[in-house]
């Protein structure tokens, strides 16, 4: 993170083009929650969303699966595709339940979500639920920007942690974006960083009271983008200047909109009674 006014999550609310961004999420997002279908059935939005969203972060990170394999698969062990689409869904399931703990040590809640990622699977040793340490490998799909050494690491968490606990005056799109960002950058943990870092986007959508029923689910847009577009908006968050950490901002706002259209077209289908 670039900036360094008193509340830098705010001054970067005041970036060109981001306060539009900010107002078209806030519009697409209303009128999702003002459909029919959600005074009755937010519930069922809620789960679609869930599993939706799950698809698109998997996706991201290399399991491109059709969503009807996902809702129909059980098994999600073996093969390294298997166990990224089972942690996605884990991750999906988990976030809403972490938003009180989110507000008081972010940090121990990146944990949790490390540990849920990984499941039963004893294959990640010690490695799991804590950054990563010095010599340890990374495996993560997609992006290939140099890894910040431990040290930086455990710095920036740091003060990402205290940004979150401060709260302050920035939108939420804006700390949902640089949560993702600063997360994919640092790549804490050995294993699953960008489902991590997408779904501490989500928790801080959630919590935010943006999209408390979590009917928006962000990764359906990421996926939507594609994979170069969502390494080229990263590049923007990574070089630290005003017009790349806007273009971030951006890239995150169109994501969110793009999973509010995935949801709506949910509520409809839900209205003519074919879903």
């Amino acid at each position: 993170m670039s900036t360094h006014a008193s509340d830098p999550l705010a001054a970067l609310g005041s970036l060109p083009g981001v306060a539009d961004s900010v107002d078209s999420v806030r519009k697409a997002v209303d009128r999702v929650y003002g459909h029919r279908v959600m005074r009755r059935r937010s519930n069922e939005i809620t789960s679609e969303a869930a599993l939706r969203g799950a698809r698109g972060s998997a996706a991201l990170s290399g399991a491109d699966w059709a969503l009807e394999e996902v809702r129909r698969r059980t098994d999600f062990g073996g093969e390294a595709e298997a166990r990224t689409v089972g942690a996605a869904l884990r991750l999906g399931a988990e976030a809403g339940q972490l938003l009180s703990i989110w507000r008081q040590s972010p940090l121990r809640v990146l944990a949790r979500l490390h540990l849920v990622a990984v499941g039963d699977t004893a294959d990640f040793g010690d490695s799991v639920g804590r950054p990563r340490q010095a010599g340890e490998a990374v495996d993560e799909p997609l992006i290939e920007a140099p890894l910040p050494d431990p040290a930086e690491v455990a710095g920036r968490l740091d003060g990402l942690s205290e940004l979150i606990i401060a709260g302050g005056t920035a939108p939420a799109l804006v700390t949902a974006a640089v949560v993702h960002g600063e997360l994919l950058a640092l790549r804490p943990f050995t294993s699953y960083n960008g489902l991590i870092a997408r779904a501490a986007e989500r928790i801080v959508l959630i919590g935010s009271g943006l999209d408390p029923k979590s009917v928006c689910p962000a990764e359906v847009g990421h996926a939507e983008q594609g994979r170069a577009a969502y390494v080229a908006a990263f590049d923007g968050y990574l070089s630290g200047t005003p017009e790349g950490m806007a273009a971030w901002i951006a890239h995150c706002g169109r994501a969110v909109e793009l999973g509010v259209r995935e949801s709506t077209a949910v509520c409809e289908a839900l209205q003519r009674g074919a879903a």
